[in-house]
C-alpha cells in the first residue's frame, strides 16, 4: 500500500455490498488495535454514505467499536460543503468562507435582473440565477477560467437567441468575482478546490499518521481526483471505489470515451457520457491512473450476490457499438439469475405490487428489502400499502416542502393573493388543515363550507371586496337568503383575517416585502402552527434564509408569479421523517441509495424520463459552447442513473419494475430495462406473481352489481305540490325527480363555474322582465339593460367578449317582434308571473316567461330560450310539456296577475339561437291545422292534461316505483348516474 511508484487502488466490484464488504475490509486490516481504527480516516462521497457505512460498521462488529473518523467530501450538486473534519487538515492560510448558497442564489438573481435590458419578474430571475449558479460551479469544479470564453471560435456559428444568452452570460461572470471580492466570499465549488489543494498538499509534505481511505467516490473533479492520487500513494492510504467494471475487454472499455482529437477536424468525437463506467474512467484518467493499476478488494459480506452477476451487469451494459455481442454470449453471463422483472399496467398496480414484495421480505426472518427509485409518487404509494398492514417504512429521500402542509399553506396563500381572491384560490387557503387549528376549527370550517356555497357559480367581483358584495343582502327572490345571512356574521372575522394579506401586498413591490408579509400573514391564520414539528422547522429555516436574503435578491417582483416561484424554492428542500420506521425496510432515492445493498433490492419506476430522468436544459450555454469549454455534458446525469441502476444490479435478489402507463398516458420502458431484456432475450425471468396478486387484492370475491333502483316510497312523502318544469323530468326519469324532490338531493354548480345555459337563462329573463315590467316597451331601452348587465362587475370579461354581440343582436330582434305584434294587435298581459291550479289531485305550479292577449282574445304563453327550444316531437311525446302545461294553468284562471281568462290558443318559444344567419326566432310545437307533423292547436292543453293526469296518478297520488331511467333516450343531465350507480345495472338484461 506504501509503494509511491504503485498508486494502492482498489475496487469491491458491484456484487458484493460495498458498505459492508468496506467495513469488513477496514476492521480485518486495522481492527486489531481498537485505538488505530480509531486513529483513520474513511472520505465518502456525501454525508449519506456516512451512514450506511456507519451501519455496516455496527453490523460488522458485533459489539462495541471505536470508529474511524467517516467525513463527507460534499456533492456540489447537492449544495453539500466539503465535512468540517478537512478544514483543521489542511493548514496554512486560512480559507476566505463560502458565501451562503440562498444568498448566491438571490444575488445572481437580481444581477441577472439588471443586465437581461428587458422586463423580468423575480421568479424567472432566480430560476435563470439559478441556472447561471450551476454554469459557475461547473466551470470552477472543471477548473475552466473565465477566459475561456473569450477564446470561443463558435460565436458566428450560433443562432440568435444563444448568441444573446453568451452574451449576457459572459457580462455577468466577469461582474460575479468582483461581486464576491466586495462581500470578502468566495463560491462553494471554489473554497473545494482550495480545500483539497491544500490538503493534498499538506499530506504529500507530512502523511497523517493513521489511515486514509477514500471510499465510494466517482466525483471526476480536477481538484477531487489530485486528492485521491495523494491518497493512493501514501504510506498508509487507499482508494476504494465502487462498481469498476473489470469484466469489460479493453475494447469495450476504450469505446466509452473520451476519445482523442481527429487529426482532420481537430476536435474529439462526444464520449458516451450516458455510459454507467464514463464518470470512473475519466475519474481514473484525471488521477494518472488505468484500470489495470486498480486490485480487487478482498472482502466480502453474508450480503454478497453471486461473481457472475458482475458479469451479467457489464455485457448489458456494453457501450452501444459492441451490444451485437449479445447473440453470442453464452448462457451463464445473460441468466440475470436473481434478477426478476415485473411490467404491469398502472402505476397504482405496481406500487401495489412491490409492496407486496416488500412484505413478504418482512415476513422471512433476517431478511432486507429496499426499494430504490426516483419516483416520489411511487414511494408514496408504497408507504401508503405497507401503512394498511401495520409496517412503517419511511421514506428517507424525504418529500419537498413544497408538497407538505406548510409548503401547500404558504403557496396556497401567495396563490390566493396572486388571484385576487378568486374563489378556488380562497377556498384552498380558507380549507387548509393548519388553518385556524384546534378548538376553534369546527366553527371555522362551518363559515367555510357556507361561503363554499355561495361561491358555486360565476365568479364573484376580485377581492375581498367581491366576497362582500357576494354576501350582500339582494332584493326580490333569493333561494339563499338565510345561507347569506349566516355566512355574513363569519365572514366578518375571516375578513378580518385576511385584510392584511390584501392590504400588505398592495404596498409590497419587492419579494423581500412579500415574503415578509406571507410570513406574518401565515403565523396570524395557524397561530404559529405553521412553523412547528420537523417540517415546520424546515418550512421556517428555508424561509428565514429566503427572507434574510431577498433584500439582495431581484428587486421587480410580480405578484402573479409569486405562486411558481415559491413552488420552485421550496420544491428543492426535502423533508426526512424522524427515524422510526421498519428497520429491515428502506425506501430509499437514487442518492440515498448510493452505497447501499439489501438482500432484495427493488427498482422502482423504470421508464424513460423517471429512471433516468430526462436532462436539465441550460438556458446559457449551447451544448457545442459547453462542449467547447470542457464542461459535463446534460447528459453527464444520465450517466450517474446507469450507474446507480447497475450498483444497485448487484444485490442477491433483484425486482425491476415498471408500468405501461404514467400519470399522462403511455409511458417508454427505460433504457435500462430494454437493455437488460434485449440480453437476456429467453433467460428473460417475469415476477408476474406480485402483480397477480395486486390484481387479487382489489378483486372482489363475487361479483354482485346492483339491479336497476326502483324506490317506492309511501304516499305521505310523495309531493302533492309539483312545479311546471319537474314533470318533464318526472316522466323521462321518476328516479332523478324522487332524488331531487323527496330525498332534496340538489346538484351544485362546481366553484368559479363558467357562465353556463343556466345562468344566462336567469340574466336574460331578468332583462326581459324589468324591461316590460318599466311599461314603455322602448326597444333602445331594452339594448341599454342588456349592456347595462354587461357592465356588470361579476360579468366575466371573456364572456362579454364573446357573448355580448350575440345577445344584443337578439333582443334587438325580440324588441322588433314585440312592436311589431302590438301593431296588430297584440298585448302583454303579464311578465315572469306564477300561477297554481289543482289538476289531477295535486298543485301544479308554474312561471311564465310571458303571457299576451292575442287579437282574437285568445292567450298567448311564451318561453323564452337562450338555446335551441324542443322540438315538436319532444313535446308529442309529453317529454316536453312546460309550455303546454302554463296554457292549463291559464285556462283555470291560475295566474293572479291576468285578471281575464280565456282559452290558449298560441304557444310560442322565443328563441336567442342563430338560425338562418341572424339571432333570433320563433318556434312552435302547435300548428291550428297540425301541419308538419304538429300538434293541433286546440287540443294541446287537452293532450297536456291527460298527459299530466296519467303521471300524477302513478307517481305522487299513486304507489308506481321511482324507476331508474326508463326513458335513457331522452336527453338528461346525468345528476343523479352515480347515486343510481347506472353503471352497474344500464345495459344488462336482467338491469
Amino acid at each position: 500500500m506504501g509503494d509511491p511508484t504503485r498508486p494502492a487502488l482498489f475496487n469491491i466490484p458491484a456484487h458484493r455490498a460495498f458498505s459492508d464488504a468496506l467495513a469488513a475490509g477496514i476492521i480485518a486490516q486495522h481492527g486489531g488495535d481498537p485505538m488505530a481504527l480509531a486513529q483513520g480516516m474513511i472520505l465518502l462521497p456525501t454525508n449519506r454514505a456516512i451512514r450506511a457505512v456507519s451501519d455496516a460498521f455496527v453490523r460488522r462488529s458485533g459489539g462495541g467499536l471505536l470508529l474511524p473518523r467517516l467525513v463527507a467530501i460534499g456533492d456540489p450538486d447537492l449544495g453539500e460543503q466539503a465535512g468540517g473534519a478537512l478544514d483543521p487538515l489542511a493548514e496554512g492560510e486560512a480559507i476566505p468562507p463560502a458565501i451562503a448558497p440562498m444568498r448566491r442564489q438571490m444575488i445572481l438573481s437580481r444581477m441577472v435582473q439588471q443586465a437581461s435590458g428587458q422586463p423580468m419578474d423575480a421568479a424567472q430571475a432566480i430560476k435563470l440565477g439559478q441556472a447561471l449558479g450551476t454554469v459557475l460551479d461547473q466551470m470552477q469544479v472543471e477548473r475552466v477560467p473565465i477566459t475561456a470564453l473569450s477564446d470561443l471560435t463558435l460565436s458566428d456559428e450560433l443562432s440568435g437567441h444563444w448568441q444573446r444568452s453568451l452574451d449576457l452570460f459572459s457580462i455577468l461572470i466577469r461582474r460575479w468575482p468582483d461581486e464576491l471580492a466586495r462581500l470578502g466570499l468566495i463560491d462553494l465549488a471554489d473554497r473545494r478546490n482550495r480545500l483539497f489543494d491544500r490538503l493534498a498538499m499538506r499530506w504529500a509534505q507530512q502523511p497523517p499518521s493513521g489511515f486514509v481511505i477514500a471510499a465510494g467516490i466517482a466525483t471526476t473533479a480536477p481538484a477531487v481526483a489530485g486528492l485521491l492520487r495523494r491518497i493512493s500513494v501514501l504510506p498508509r492510504g487507499s482508494v476504494v471505489f465502487a462498481g469498476l467494471d473489470h469484466e469489460m475487454d479493453e475494447a469495450a472499455w476504450e469505446a466509452i470515451g473520451p476519445f482523442a482529437p481527429d487529426s482532420i477536424t481537430g476536435r474529439a468525437p462526444p464520449a458516451h457520457e450516458t455510459h454507467p463506467q464514463y464518470a470512473l474512467k475519466l475519474l481514473l484518467d484525471r488521477m494518472s491512473a488505468t484500470r489495470d493499476d486498480v486490485a480487487l478488494w478482498r472482502w466480502g459480506s453474508e450480503h454478497d450476490a453471486r461473481a457472475v452477476r458482475s458479469r451479467n451487469i457489464s455485457n448489458a451494459m456494453l457501450p452501444p457499438r459492441l451490444t451485437s455481442r449479445w447473440r453470442d454470449l453464452k448462457t451463464a453471463d445473460r441468466s440475470l439469475g436473481g434478477v426478476e422483472a415485473l411490467e404491469v399496467a398502472t402505476p397504482g398496480e405496481e406500487a401495489q405490487a412491490i409492496a407486496i414484495a416488500l412484505r413478504e421480505a418482512v415476513e422471512t426472518p433476517g431478511r432486507t428489502a429496499a426499494l430504490v427509485t426516483p419516483d416520489r409518487q411511487l414511494a408514496t404509494r408504497v408507504s401508503a400499502h405497507l401503512a394498511r398492514w401495520g409496517i412503517a417504512a419511511d421514506d428517507s429521500a424525504g418529500r419537498p416542502l413544497s408538497r407538505l402542509p406548510p409548503g401547500t399553506l404558504l403557496i396556497a396563500l401567495a396563490q390566493t393573493v396572486a388571484e385576487r381572491f378568486a374563489p378556488v384560490a380562497l377556498l384552498t387557503l380558507l380549507k387548509h388543515p393548519l388553518v385556524m387549528r384546534g378548538e376553534r376549527r369546527l366553527h371555522w370550517l362551518e363559515g367555510v363550507r357556507g361561503l363554499d356555497l355561495l361561491l358555486r357559480g360565476p365568479r364573484p367581483p376580485a377581492g375581498l371586496g367581491g366576497i362582500d358584495l357576494l354576501l350582500t343582502e339582494r332584493e326580490g327572490e333569493d333561494r339563499q337568503r338565510t345561507l347569506r345571512a349566516q355566512t355574513r356574521s363569519w365572514w366578518a372575522e375571516a375578513r378580518a383575517l385576511l385584510e392584511p394579506l390584501e392590504q400588505g401586498f398592495a404596498s409590497a413591490p419587492t419579494f423581500a416585502a412579500q415574503l415578509a408579509v406571507l410570513r406574518e400573514q401565515a403565523s396570524l391564520l395557524t397561530a404559529d402552527a405553521i412553523w412547528a414539528g420537523v417540517q415546520g422547522h424546515a418550512a421556517a429555516d428555508l424561509f428565514a434564509e429566503m427572507e434574510q436574503a431577498a433584500g439582495e435578491g431581484p428587486q421587480q417582483a410580480d405578484i402573479r408569479s409569486l405562486p411558481a416561484l415559491l413552488d420552485h424554492m421550496l420544491g428543492g428542500a426535502s423533508v426526512r421523517p424522524v427515524q422510526g420506521g421498519h428497520p429491515r425496510i428502506a425506501i430509499l432515492g437514487l442518492i440515498e441509495a448510493q452505497l447501499v445493498q439489501a438482500d432484495l433490492m427493488i427498482l422502482g419506476g423504470l421508464n424513460e424520463g423517471t429512471w433516468p430522468g430526462l436532462p436539465s436544459p441550460d438556458p446559457w450555454l449551447a451544448p457545442r459552447i459547453r462542449r467547447e469549454l470542457g464542461l459535463p455534458g446534460l447528459e453527464t446525469r444520465i450517466g450517474r442513473a446507469a450507474h446507480d441502476f447497475a450498483s444497485a444490479l448487484g444485490a442477491p435478489h433483484v425486482l425491476i419494475t415498471r408500468a405501461r402507463r404514467g400519470s399522462g398516458g403511455p409511458a417508454i420502458a427505460s433504457r435500462f430495462w430494454l437493455r437488460l431484456k434485449a440480453m437476456a432475450g429467453p433467460q428473460w425471468k417475469s415476477a408476474d406473481r406480485y402483480g397477480a396478486l395486486a390484481q387479487a387484492l382489489d378483486r372482489p370475491a363475487r361479483h354482485d352489481p346492483s339491479r336497476r333502483p326502483a324506490p317506492v316510497p309511501p304516499a305521505s312523502v310523495r309531493p302533492k305540490i309539483i312545479p311546471v318544469t319537474d314533470v318533464d323530468r318526472l316522466k323521462a326519469d321518476p328516479f332523478a325527480f324522487y332524488a331531487k324532490r323527496i330525498l332534496r338531493l340538489n346538484r351544485l354548480d362546481p366553484v368559479d363555474a363558467d357562465a353556463g345555459p343556466a345562468w344566462r337563462g336567469t340574466a336574460v329573463h331578468e332583462i326581459l322582465q324589468h324591461w316590460a315590467e318599466a311599461g314603455r316597451r322602448d326597444p333602445a331601452d331594452l339594448e341599454a339593460r342588456a349592456r347595462a348587465m354587461f357592465d356588470r362587475p361579476d360579468v366575466h370579461p371573456l364572456l362579454k367578449a364573446l357573448w355580448q354581440p350575440r345577445l344584443i343582436e337578439a333582443v334587438r330582434w325580440i324588441a322588433a317582434e314585440v312592436a311589431a305584434d302590438q301593431a296588430a294587435g297584440r298585448t302583454i298581459l303579464a311578465v315572469e308571473t306564477d300561477g297554481r291550479a289543482d289538476i289531477a289531485g295535486v298543485t301544479l305550479t308554474g312561471k311564465a316567461d310571458r303571457i299576451d292577449r292575442m287579437p282574437d282574445g285568445t292567450l298567448a304563453i311564451v318561453d323564452y330560450k337562450t338555446g335551441k327550444p324542443p322540438s315538436a316531437k319532444q313535446v308529442k311525446a309529453g317529454y316536453s310539456l312546460q309550455l303546454g302545461l302554463l296554457g292549463l294553468i291559464a285556462e283555470k284562471g291560475g295566474f293572479p296577475a291576468i285578471t281575464e281568462t280565456g282559452a290558449a290558443g298560441c304557444f310560442e318559444y322565443w328563441s336567442l339561437a342563430k338560425k338562418n344567419d341572424a339571432f333570433g326566432y320563433r318556434e312552435s310545437p302547435v300548428d291550428p291545422m297540425g301541419k308538419r307533423d304538429k300538434i293541433v292547436t286546440s287540443s294541446f292543453t287537452a293532450l297536456v292534461h291527460d298527459w299530466f293526469d296519467k303521471i300524477a296518478g302513478d307517481y305522487l297520488t299513486g304507489t308506481a316505483p321511482f324507476d331508474a331511467q326508463i326513458n335513457p333516450e331522452v336527453a338528461n343531465y346525468g345528476d343523479y348516474d352515480q347515486l343510481m350507480r347506472l353503471e352497474e345495472w344500464y345495459g344488462r338484461d336482467d338491469g
